[in-house]
């Protein structure tokens, strides 16, 4: 009789909880809709703005509480956003965290570890990208799952350092090596904290450990008077989605692939490249900014003291808004623009590559596995491929004009070095949206026809450069002798 009941209460709440879903579903869709976003983006957008009210629970109700707690209240939001943007395809994420718990414990500081994490965590998320991928950008599993992945191998590697000798790291290494062992939960906090698990920023074990501490404040003991500085970050991503928001229907990539793009002048097509290549960056720069303000709320931003007490949150800064709108080198956007992952890369790949002894072929590889990270589209190799090429030869362009006189008196012209400004901003906007065609258009037929309508401006601009500069170079820079000569 009792089952009998159950059954018949189970296929009332059914359906109620179906319908409930269905509204849920029909009010984000239409909210969505509304704004000319889809319904996933919506997800996303509300997510990281989740993180405000979280932030402020914990430090209200869980700073200097008990350790589990505060593991237990990361894991638990984090999963729960999560299922909130990916249903029941939050799996992924929870399967390959147990997995590298049991690699730890299984495998301790091996180079086997470090090799199987790799192999694993890469592997997942590569089939994943094969799974679901489509010819534009969508929001699934895998978009929160790539920032994960790099978070379990640097949690590998930092563990197998951490059974080095200490003399036998550089002081970086020792400053990420973990000495003790991770538990599942700890391990789960980690991986999930609420502030950073769907677009980052990358932070290690260590740092996150001195946040459950209660280690991250500028007043011991207290909690981080960090509320102006997370809502000047705040209010700057604000700035940024409005902006992003107002402009998005205007300024398209779907426009290059359009036969009225290609039929204006060349100089127009330049120009729209130019400036959408700039724009399509604020989305990225509006979610960085807004969850760094969300680590800073937290504490898990406090990065020391300058020299004159002031204290600093930028531990988990993805940007330095200033210096990518106003820097006009590329090297200058490199530095400025995903800071943690760039630093993430330097770190645990990068650095490890030194047995090569070619910094060139180093950084190839870099950006190559960038490239793989990013997903199995061309566009991503291109962009990478791009970005390398570009490097090289600003490299040998800034090597030219410190080395030749001539070049170096011209470029320290007051009246003029606001032209030069001008000429080299443009340059750099231009071929960064060059470079960006192929990294949102994704499948090789839609970025080689744009590409295509502009002539290859890019490669034949560049390649161009890295064979012509060494001659200028030699017939512009005074051999030693001469020099001495000249003295």
């Amino acid at each position: 009789m009792a089952s009998a009941v159950e059954g018949d209460v189970g296929k009332v709440v059914e359906p109620i909880g179906g319908l409930r879903s269905g509204f849920e579903e029909l009010s984000l869709n239409k909210l969505a809709t509304s704004l000319g976003a889809s319904e996933q983006a919506l997800r996303l957008i509300i997510s990281i703005f989740l993180g405000y009210p979280l932030a402020l629970f914990y430090r209200h109700y869980l700073f200097y509480k008990d350790s589990y707690l505060i593991h237990l209240f990361h894991a638990f939001t984090g999963l729960s956003i999560a299922y909130f943007n990916f249903g029941y395809q939050f799996y992924h994420s929870l399967l390959c965290v147990i997995l590298q718990f049991l690699i730890l414990r299984l495998m301790g500081r091996t180079r086997t570890a470090v090799l199987t994490t790799f192999c694993l965590q890469m592997a997942y998320l590569l089939a994943g990208y094969y799974c679901t991928a489509t010819g534009n950008y969508d929001i699934k599993w895998t978009m929160p799952h790539c920032v994960l992945t790099l978070k379990l191998i640097g949690l590998a590697v930092d563990y197998f350092d951490g059974g080095k000798n200490q003399n036998s790291l550089s002081s970086e290494q020792q400053k990420y090596a973990i000495r003790g062992v991770p538990s599942l939960l700890e391990v789960a906090g980690f991986s999930y904290f609420y502030g950073a698990f769907l677009v980052g920023p990358q932070f290690s074990m260590n740092h996150y450990m001195k946040l459950v501490q209660g280690q991250l404040t500028d007043i011991p003991g207290k909690m981080p008077n960090s509320t102006i500085p997370a809502l000047k970050r705040l209010s700057l991503g604000l700035v940024y989605l409005v902006g992003y928001t107002l402009l998005s229907p205007h300024i398209t990539e779907d426009y290059l692939l359009t036969e009225d793009y290609e039929n204006h002048p060349f100089w127009f097509r330049c120009m729209y490249m130019l400036v959408w290549g700039k724009f399509v960056l604020y989305k990225y720069v509006t979610c960085w900014l807004v969850t760094e303000g969300v680590c800073i709320l937290t504490g898990l931003g406090f990065n020391g003291f300058e020299e004159n007490g002031k204290a600093k949150w930028d531990a988990c800064a993805n940007m330095k808004v200033w210096l990518f709108e106003t820097n006009p080198r590329f090297t200058g956007t490199i530095a400025s623009f995903n800071i943690n992952t760039n630093a993430w890369v330097a770190r645990y790949f990068f650095k490890r590559l030194k047995f090569l002894g070619n910094k060139e072929l180093s950084q190839g590889l870099s950006l190559l596995f960038l490239a793989l990270w990013h997903g199995l589209h061309s566009g991503y190799l291109v962009c990478f491929q791009m970005e390398f090429l570009i490097v090289i030869v600003e490299k040998k362009a800034a090597n030219l004009i410190r080395d030749s006189p001539a070049l170096s008196n011209l470029a320290s012209i007051t009246i003029l070095q606001p032209f030069f400004y001008l000429v080299q901003q443009t340059i750099h906007w231009l071929f960064l949206g060059y470079s960006m065609t192929a990294f949102c258009l994704f499948t090789w037929d839609k970025w080689f026809k744009v590409y295509k309508s502009i002539y290859f401006l890019g490669h034949v601009f560049f390649l161009s450069l890295l064979f012509i500069l060494p001659y200028i170079h030699k017939s512009m820079v005074p051999r030693k002798e001469k020099l001495k000569k000249m003295e």
